[in-house]
């Protein structure tokens, strides 16, 4: 006999008909999860006067991270080994094909994490480990930043008004890849293979932000003449912050790098130059960011009111405001200004709550099988 009273016991999975669904219905947005798990990480390690504690929690963060990011990977490439035909209609689809992006963003945070956690744990043969994953990063970067729109352009229906900001996840992951060589730069042994790498995130710097900033202009031209997306994409306001908050960061960082790395070079001129540059373009690029995050705040109250459905789109709320934190906080550093020391210790912790809030309700989905769902195939099911 089974007590009327007893506290029911949920199975796995029970929102899908076959365990192997979590598998067929496995698409790239998961992979906005690492982004998001991944710059709490670097973010909760660089608050000014972080503890060993909270060294150790953001540490764990970034190696929980990594198995996140090996069991997607996993689960993504079982997918085209076992479900083929299904899983290449995803190039077809205007919204889902974007988040191919988010497989190089999600493996630059665990980059910069191998040179802020792993270098200090186990010595200098982790910068080659992170230089092999950066090159491989850069390699889908541009992939994403050139065969994604080329899709957009030749096989996809779009139109201005069911257009939203996740059009910005394939192009600004040249961008994030510019910031991590930013980092990588300066640990590398070879003054040569230094200005390669640093040559190279200018490059991609450039391949990134004015594309994403066209991007940006029509966004903005789309919410003014149609108002804002479905609450399902709600969380597609705050992706506007990414690129302009990573491109703040890759400013500050390449700048930093630049003197040293062009002196050792023989450019010792064009290295001070490109600090400045580099300093004033921050500084720029984060007022055009603290604009967009008002525009957001003021969105997200909006939709709020109105109710927001949960789905793997609240990781949007996360990744972007991560960079424009670590911006913040990198100006602080650079400046030495208290105000930037505060405001980023402001939106570190927004950061963390935020991350809770989604990581929670992700894990509580993930359990019940809700949040396994390919729209590229979903009229398949019917």
């Amino acid at each position: 006999m089974t007590c009327p009273n007893a506290t029911p016991v949920f199975k796995p999975f029970s929102h899908l008909q076959h365990p192997r669904e979590v598998i067929r219905q496995f698409t790239p947005n998961w992979f906005a999860a690492t982004m998001g798990t991944g710059v709490l990480a670097l973010a909760l390690a660089q608050l000014p006067g972080a503890t060993p504690g909270l060294h150790a929690i953001a540490e764990a963060l970034w190696l929980f991270n990594i198995g996140l990011f090996i069991l997607f990977t996993a689960l993504y490439a079982a997918r085209w080994v076992m479900f083929f035909d299904e899983a290449r209609r995803i190039f077809g689809h205007s919204t889902v094909s974007m988040f191919f992006g988010t497989i190089p963003m999600g493996l630059a945070t665990i980059i910069n994490g191998f040179l802020l956690f792993g270098l200090p744990r186990w010595g200098e043969g982790v910068v080659h480990v992170a230089a092999l994953l950066w090159w491989l990063d850069v390699a889908m970067s541009l992939a994403c930043g050139v065969l994604i729109p080329y899709m957009m352009f030749t096989r996809q229906e779009h139109s201005i008004d069911q257009m939203t900001a996740v059009w910005l996840l394939p192009v600004v992951a040249a961008e994030v890849a510019a910031a991590s060589g930013g980092l990588l730069a300066p640990h590398l042994a070879e003054a040569h293979g230094q200005l390669v790498v640093l040559v190279t995130s200018y490059v991609l710097w450039a391949f990134s932000l004015p594309v994403a900033f066209s991007i940006l202009t029509i966004l903005m031209l789309r919410m003014a003449l149609h108002k804002l997306p479905h609450e399902n994409m709600a969380a597609s306001s705050w992706l506007a912050l990414g690129p302009i908050g990573t491109g703040a960061l890759g400013m500050l960082l390449l700048g930093a790098d630049a003197p040293a790395i062009f002196a050792a070079n023989g450019l010792a001129g064009l290295g001070e130059i490109a600090a400045g540059l580099g300093l004033v373009a921050g500084i720029t690029l984060w007022g055009f960011g603290l604009w967009w995050m008002l525009i957001a705040l003021l969105i997200t109250g909006r939709y709020l009111r109105a109710g927001i459905p949960f789905n793997l789109g609240w990781w949007g709320f996360t990744f972007p405001l991560g960079v424009y934190s670590l911006a913040t906080l990198k100006l602080g550093s650079t400046l030495n200004l208290a105000f930037f020391n505060a405001f980023g210790c402001v939106l570190v912790a927004l950061l963390a709550v935020m991350w809770l809030i989604v990581a929670k309700r992700t894990v509580q989905g993930a359990w019940q099988g809700e949040l396994f769902v390919s729209p590229c195939i979903a009229g398949l099911n019917k």
